[in-house]
């Protein structure tokens, strides 16, 4: 499963974004014609539309119906500032190279990404996240970028709070990974992740294909709505498979706790575990080895993520890697659409994982 932009489209927004910035076209100077860039590049007109109407989000061309595309002087276009609200950034995985991904798009590059300043040594992390809600909101940022809060009590409420703060002053927001309401619930904001509930079917369905029949699904108490939208995901595929769902075979623990994952082991004899992401299924494998339990040959166990430890594992494991950089790129253009055309109904971008076999599934023995 591709998920990456095609080359051919960066291609063309880069060749012309170079032209743009180095003078060939002045400010006013009308553009080439897409039909015209389609025989100059030798692309689909799809992938030239594609690359102006970034231009466009970038403030380097404007389009006017009826008479063609304009160039617009590198110094017109407007520099904006976004401001960067992820208060799990260091304990959930993916958001560092979600940052990076913003980063390196050519479409934030004459643009600022303020990471705002912490609200003082022993505030909780709800304090933090509050205090850089409201300093963004007295900065008066063009956007935020928000990554709702998980693991954390009273989590929805705060999080609601955050949304309604920046929706109040009209400042637009861009989720990152997980909407801001439980799920199944559908939010008032635009959102850039995975397909968690395909997420969930293909990791399970793997574990099915590979033989198993008493699969758990696991995360962690408190976590955010992704996870429960894997675990629909992970019913649909034992249904699909015609393999019975027992309720009780979803579960919300600490992986950590030695006790818990020996009595659900001894209650349940699954063969196989899906967790919900990489972090608790590198906790569950160390208490199961701990325990006694081998992986693969005793249970086997997938995770979702593909973070940089995975492979690391004592048992590498078996995931689905997040096209991180590719949502960073992917947040990028949608804010900019966002302020571009406030009026657009809420928009959710969805991108496909690929799936990484390793020893943790069984796979190696298995061939």
């Amino acid at each position: 499963m591709r998920t990456n932009r095609p080359r051919k489209y960066l291609d063309v927004y880069t060749a012309l974004r170079r032209d743009l910035q180095s003078g060939r076209w002045k400010h006013g100077d009308r553009m080439p014609t897409e039909a015209e860039l389609v025989e100059t590049f030798g692309v689909s007109r799809i992938t030239v539309a594609r690359a102006m109407r970034d231009l466009q989000a970038a403030g380097l061309v404007k389009r006017r119906a009826g008479s063609g595309t304009f160039a617009t002087s590198p110094g017109m276009a407007s520099r904006q500032s976004f401001g960067l609200l992820i208060p799990d950034l260091g304990e959930t995985d993916i958001f560092e190279p979600i940052c990076q991904g913003m980063m390196a798009s050519p479409l934030a590059r004459q643009h600022a990404l303020l990471w705002g300043s912490s609200s003082g040594v022993g505030a909780s992390k709800k304090e933090r996240a509050w205090h850089l809600c409201c300093q963004y909101i007295e900065r008066q940022v063009s956007g935020v970028f928000f990554a709702p809060l998980e693991l954390t009590p009273a989590q929805h409420e705060l999080n609601r709070r955050i949304g309604d703060a920046l929706d109040d002053a009209r400042i637009p927001v861009v989720l990152l990974d997980r909407p801001l309401v439980p799920y199944p619930e559908t939010g008032d904001h635009d959102l850039v992740g995975i397909d968690n509930h395909h997420a969930g079917y293909v990791i399970t369905d793997h574990l099915l294909r590979s033989g198993c029949r008493r699969i758990l699904f696991v995360g962690i108490p408190n976590s955010a709505p992704t996870v429960d939208e894997r675990e629909a995901g992970y019913r649909e595929a034992l249904y699909t498979r015609n393999v019975s769902f027992d309720r009780a075979f979803a579960i919300r623990l600490d992986p950590d706790n030695g006790e818990k994952v020996r009595e659900i082991m001894k209650s349940h004899r699954p063969d196989g575990i899906v967790c919900a992401n990489d972090r608790t299924a590198g906790k569950l494998m160390h208490s199961l080895r701990l325990l006694k339990y081998r992986v693969p040959k005793d249970v086997r166990l997938v995770g979702i993520d593909d973070v940089e430890y995975a492979k690391l594992l004592p048992v590498p494991l078996t995931t689905l890697r997040q096209p991180t950089l590719q949502i960073g790129q992917a947040a990028v253009a949608l804010m900019l659409e966002r302020i571009a055309q406030r009026d657009l109904p809420p928009r959710e971008v969805r991108l496909h994982c690929e799936l990484i076999v390793r020893e943790s599934c069984g796979a190696r023995r298995a061939a």
